[in-house]
């Protein structure tokens, strides 16, 4: 541990205050981290043992800027046991495989299976990373649907004035939304010298969300609207479109909208950037079963107690097929991912995912560590596309069952 404190700089004091005074008997998560600490606030390069220690705490790891919590309210949507889905194969070996720390599958409303790994629980709360995105865009309709933002087709920089004269001054919201700003960004996350890398260490500037500032450095590629590119930094624009339209913090408005009405039975937390703006594109901290309920309010039409959190006619734009991204049967809505069978997903790096088929009224919530970001060198991606086509294969037998 005094090496730790060391290479972070943390004092030996603070640690211990962080802690608790009874940190010898601290619970296992706590000792998983001190055993392999992450080093600084770049997860892309931890090594495998600092994120297993620290995805599921990131929200209490003393190098991290903050985060504010996602208050819940008093009473918790109901996810009942269902009956057991039979799958057909050996799902021991494909949650060993996926390195998986939570999966629960939703049924017409009915939990049909919940497993966890990793020394995770039902309890504990796992980073989403860029599963946020989703939740990031849903925040844009309900600030529409409360007369917050007035059209998609405006110009972003008309609620993002640290944007004007940059190449921002030229796209729309919905592109914003859709990711065809045709704005240069590179989001390899292998690369230390990438956007995605290196945004989070732009310096302050006065009156302006770090951002902001350095998105509208950014040079352009494209004729807006023409071509898509996935654009982490486009998403926390986003984010910041909301609290400046809304005049609220996104933990509050997400808590205000969705969170709380919705009934999520835990409050969440989510990261702040080095300007004490909340992370939009990343890092929203939530239990498994509350990322579940999540999908389960877009099952819904984000309708609570008979009313719409979001503009009619929203989630079906939102999740259909919006800009084309060279994947046959597949495409890119609002922040979500789309399958042409009318599936779609929120889909977050190293195997966080929540995956909706409105068709069957199935929800897929998961969590895991994969083994690189995008889970393509140990085939984890693929064999997760493969398994939610196989929990749809299952669904369709019980159906004739």
């Amino acid at each position: 541990m005094a090496g730790w404190v060391r290479r972070t700089g943390i004092g030996l004091a603070v640690l211990l205050v962080l802690l608790g005074a009874g940190w010898v008997l601290i619970g296992p998560d706590w000792r998983a981290l001190l055993k392999n600490p992450p080093v600084g606030r770049d997860v892309l390069f931890w090594s495998q043992a600092q994120r297993d220690a620290g995805f599921r705490m990131i929200d209490r790891v003393p190098m991290i800027v903050g985060s504010r919590p996602v208050t819940a309210g008093d009473a918790a949507y109901p996810l009942p046991d269902g009956k057991p889905l039979d799958l057909g194969l050996d799902l021991d070996a494909y949650l060993t495989s996926q390195r998986s720390a939570s999966l629960i599958i939703v049924h017409n409303g009915q939990v049909r299976l919940e497993r966890y790994g990793l020394d995770f629980s039902a309890s504990g709360r796992w980073t989403s990373f860029s599963v946020a995105k989703s939740l990031t865009s849903t925040l844009v309709g309900a600030a529409m649907k409360d007369g917050y933002i007035n059209s998609l087709d405006e110009p972003v920089s008309t609620y993002i004035s640290g944007l004007k004269g940059s190449e921002y001054d030229s796209v729309t919201i919905a592109q914003l939304l859709t990711m065809t700003s045709g704005v240069a960004w590179n989001e390899d996350y292998e690369d230390p010298h990438s956007d995605v890398a290196r945004f989070d260490l732009q310096a302050p500037v006065e009156g302006v969300s770090t951002v902001a500032a350095y998105m509208a450095g950014l040079s352009r590629a494209h004729p807006a609207g023409e071509q898509w590119n996935y654009s982490t930094g486009e998403t926390n624009l986003i984010g910041v479109l909301v609290s400046e339209a809304t005049g609220k913090t996104l933990n509050v408005y997400l808590s205000e909208k969705i969170w709380t009405p919705f009934g999520m039975e835990q409050d969440a937390t989510w990261l702040l950037g080095q300007d004490g703006r909340e992370i939009a594109g990343c890092c929203i901290q939530a239990t498994t079963r509350d990322f579940a309920r999540f999908g389960l309010f877009m099952l819904a039409g984000g309708v609570v107690d008979g009313e719409s959190i979001l503009p009619e006619g929203w989630i079906a734009a939102a999740t259909k097929k919006q800009a084309d991204i060279n994947s046959p049967g597949e495409g890119y809505g609002y922040q979500w991912w789309t399958w042409d069978d009318g599936s779609y997903q929120a889909d977050g790096i190293f195997g966080q995912g929540i995956f909706i088929d409105p068709n069957r009224n199935l929800v897929i919530a998961s969590n895991a560590s994969w083994t690189s970001a995008l889970g393509l060198r140990g085939g984890e991606w693929e064999a997760r596309r493969e398994f939610y086509r196989q929990v749809q294969r299952a669904v369709d037998r019980d159906k004739m069952d």
